[in-house]
């Protein structure tokens, strides 16, 4: 079967590469295989337990990681561990398939329970914004973490969100859906 690749620019500006629907869901099944792989060859290593899972979702291949006592370790502070890990696993799939892998790490529920936070972050910030007339700065985040954030802003009528500055300092500022 034969599959067509997009590329597409996301909120960031960054160049990504998309297979259409007519091999997409085999390549993420692949790519969430190779990743698992990795990741099982990196926890024996580490003499880790932890039970991993595959998924694909929202065009994206999810890999999780639980069940292990030391997985904590591999989050980090605010997700840093998490993040470089995630991306050596894309880094090691696009090796197998000389595509760029959008794939998604999670480790125990870290990142689910971080965008539950987020949400509410972005949702209750919108509102303030809103109620008082006064945009708010928040602090430095990650691009998954900025994405989140516009999301939850963007559910709020008469609000609006754009990220500033250069990474790793680039923040979401919530501002009146008005406000030039």
């Amino acid at each position: 079967m034969m599959s067509e690749t997009v590329e597409t620019i996301d909120t960031e500006g960054n160049a990504d590469t998309e297979v259409s629907a007519t091999g997409g869901a085999e390549l993420l099944v692949r790519e969430g295989d190779i990743a698992g792989d990795y990741l099982e060859r990196l926890l024996d290593l580490l003499d880790y337990d932890g039970d991993i899972d595959l998924d694909v979702e929202a065009g994206r291949a999810i890999v999780s990681i639980d069940g292990g006592d030391d997985l904590e370790k591999l989050v980090g502070g605010r997700g840093q561990v998490l993040e470089a890990l995630q991306e050596l696993t894309r880094l090691a799939v696009q090796q197998e398939t000389g595509t760029r892998s959008r794939l998604m790490l999670d480790i125990a529920g870290w990142r689910a329970a971080r965008r539950e936070e987020l949400r509410e972050l972005g949702r209750t910030t919108a509102e303030s914004v809103v109620s008082t007339g006064e945009k708010v700065r928040l602090q430095p985040m990650s691009p998954f973490e900025r994405k989140v954030v516009h999301d939850a802003v963007a559910s709020v009528k008469g609000a609006r969100s754009e990220s500033e500055g250069e990474e790793p300092k680039r923040r979401v500022v919530v501002l009146l859906d008005d406000e030039d």
